[in-house]
């Protein structure tokens, strides 16, 4: 018997989001029986304690007699329990060094650490995670923007609606002008702002057409890395290549930049590769975008206009072509800008139920196979007090010196 416990979610501003809905927990108890479950009384959850309660499991203060400890974000220092199993997304494997502190301790109280973010197949491709939710509401947050800055429709934050189906009715109720709109990347991320620019029947273009021609409707254009890139000698590019050699690529981003209105930036970015616009870009006469929807929310990276992530209170801000510095969003020379850096918790009951499915179905068997993909053994960070070998390019992390 493996006992496990949803813990609660004590990060600021606070995040409503759960591994498991108490439906789900049903589901994974009556699947794999020898799995026993607690749940960490919460005041925030979107699921109440009375829900789980009422779905047969005991909710309690203390979960220290559990041995794998589930949340969605960082655990503050003080909360962690020595000795324990955990899983969450520590935010540590880029080396942020606002969490090294955090890993420290978790090296030093022997905790089993493993990372949401490395729950990968043999292939290195990810298997649970919220990016569907971060697309889907920041493509309906970029669209919010249109109709507020141009004051032509109104929609209410996605925060404020009970669950996703409430959502795309809100877009049933409002016209878009005929914009242009770029969306990058072939994600989980890309393919959920996909989903809200179809449910709006915007039609989707091929960029040959799309490049060279203006329309009397909607329309999008949805690209991929050699789109929007080029290899530095003129030769034939290739994906693989791409990704392995970033440095081989130039950015070829502007044609689009010069024919769109918006861009929902919906790509993951990698460690040397092009950016897709600069400042200098920016001040190009023909540089067209009047709106930018940043997902992926690198700051000051790729998308030059993105100065700094916003929040669920305060989700716009305003970029000034001329200056590079920041302005009222509502401004005409403005670039507007959603930069919101925690989207699906703007969605906690469906982002967590959809986070649940992917959690039963390719996490929790591994605890009762042998782990006989090696999952467990991909994402487990930290052992016996030390860094896994997968892992050892963190010490110099840990150490201070990096």
């Amino acid at each position: 018997m493996i006992k496990f416990a949803l813990i609660k979610e004590r990060k600021t501003p606070p995040d409503r989001r759960v591994i498991f809905s108490p439906q789900m927990l049903k589901k994974v108890v009556s699947q794999f029986p020898e799995a026993s479950f607690k749940v960490e009384s919460s005041d925030i959850r979107i699921f109440s304690d009375e829900e789980y309660r009422e779905a047969g499991f005991e909710v309690s203060e203390d979960i220290s007699d559990c041995d794998v400890l589930l949340g969605v974000k960082e655990v503050p220092i003080p909360n962690l329990i020595p000795d324990k199993k955990y899983f969450f997304f520590s935010h540590t494997i880029k080396k942020q060094p606002y969490n090294r502190d955090l890993l420290r301790e978790i090296l030093s109280r022997n905790i089993e650490l493993y990372d949401h973010e490395v729950i990968t197949n043999k292939n290195k491709a990810r298997l649970i995670g919220f990016g569907r939710y971060a697309g889907l509401v920041g493509a309906y947050n970029g669209i919010r923007s249109i109709g507020i800055r141009e004051n032509s429709f109104e929609l209410p934050k996605a925060e404020t609606l009970p669950d996703l189906k409430s959502m795309l009715a809100e877009l049933d109720k409002i016209k878009l002008p005929a914009y242009k709109f770029v969306l990058t990347g072939s994600g989980k991320v890309a393919h959920g702002a996909k989903e809200i620019l179809e449910h709006l029947n915007i039609k989707q273009v091929e960029p040959e057409t799309y490049l060279v021609n203006e329309f009397n409707e909607p329309v999008f254009c949805h690209i991929d890395v050699l789109d929007y890139s080029k290899r530095k000698d003129g030769a034939q590019g290739s994906r693989k290549e791409f990704y392995r050699v970033p440095e081989n690529y130039d950015s070829d981003f502007m044609k689009f930049a010069k024919t769109s209105d918006v861009f929902i930036a919906g790509h993951f970015y990698g460690q040397g590769a092009p950016v897709f616009y600069s400042k200098e870009d920016i001040e190009h006469k023909d540089f067209r975008i009047k709106y930018v929807a940043d997902i992926s929310c690198d700051i000051a990276g790729p998308v030059a206009s993105t100065i700094r992530p916003s929040t669920i209170a305060e989700p716009f801000y305003g970029y000034d072509p001329e200056t590079g510095a920041e302005t009222d969003f509502r401004d005409p020379k403005a670039i507007t800008i959603m930069a919101v850096d925690n989207l699906p918790c703007e969605l906690p009951k469906d982002a967590s139920e959809g986070f649940g499915e992917m959690f039963l179905k390719n996490v929790i068997p591994t605890f009762f196979n042998n782990d006989k993909d090696g999952i467990l053994g991909r994402a487990r960070m930290t052992e016996n007090g030390k860094l896994t070998p997968l892992y050892s390019y963190l010490q110099d992390y840990v150490d201070g010196t990096a």
